[in-house]
């Protein structure tokens, strides 16, 4: 007999809202994100994009040409490529030259690379890693790293974007600096859907929480609910930290 990781989760992400997933260590969080960007397969059950409809017929590589971005818990960096090659990467799917014209030097792919360069030099001050161009990415730290998987990321301009644990083993600075660029998204019309653990951070950050517990869905609404729900203060928060946010 197999183990369900998730059992009848349904919920619904509004465009343009940031929304949370929480619970605690194997709540099921992680398949969830699996199986929205395609890595998993559900056995049962679908998930669906307005635009798109039903997402098990878009293949995991076409995931980011209809704006569906992620990251990972654990970063995917290419470490020994430089911040801006891991930028232009991510812009590899939205490149109007063929392998062809840029194989022969074409002007038109001569362009188009031109302007991924200027894009991603854009990107990367966005996240504030500019003067880290040209740093392999293994010599960043762990915060700047964080932020260089968002910058890569946003180079395929999605509409969607998914966050596993962003903040996880950041210090207060960069994770204040994490959050002042995902609000900042957000007002740029990026819907974004985040998995985190620290509370504090996804209080300030999110429009609705999401709560899951082996497997299951046990709250759904905004932080302000969500922390005062009894079940999620039971097997998630604890009446410690439920008493200190309403003291």
């Amino acid at each position: 007999m197999g183990l369900t990781a998730l059992d009848d989760v349904s919920f619904n992400v509004r465009e343009g809202e940031v929304h949370a997933v929480i619970g605690p260590n194997g709540a099921g969080k992680t398949t969830l994100f699996n199986i929205i960007s395609g890595v998993q397969v559900p056995t049962s059950g679908s998930v669906s994009l307005r635009s798109v409809g039903d997402l098990s017929k878009v293949p995991l590589n076409q995931r980011p040409s209809i704006g569906m971005m992620r990251t990972f818990q654990n970063i995917r960096l290419f470490g020994t490529m430089t911040a801006l090659e891991n930028v232009l990467l991510g812009a590899t799917c939205r490149s109007n030259g063929s392998v062809l014209s840029r194989a022969f030097g074409f002007p038109k792919a001569r362009a188009s690379e031109r302007d991924a360069v200027a894009e991603a030099y854009r990107l990367l001050e966005r996240v504030g890693l500019a003067e880290a161009a040209l740093t392999p990415a293994h010599s960043l730290s762990y915060g700047a790293q964080r932020r260089l998987e968002i910058a890569r990321a946003l180079a395929a301009t999605p509409r969607i974007l998914m966050l596993d644990e962003p903040a996880a083993g950041m210090n207060d600075g960069e994770r204040h600096t994490l959050a002042d660029l995902i609000s900042s998204l957000q007002m740029d019309g990026i819907t974004i859907l985040i998995v985190e653990h620290d509370m504090p951070f996804i209080n300030r950050l999110s429009d609705q929480i999401t709560v899951l517990n082996f497997g299951k869905l046990i709250a759904s609404g905004t932080p302000e609910v969500v922390c005062r729900h009894p079940t999620v203060i039971e097997a998630y928060l604890g009446s410690e930290y439920a008493e200190a946010q309403h003291a």
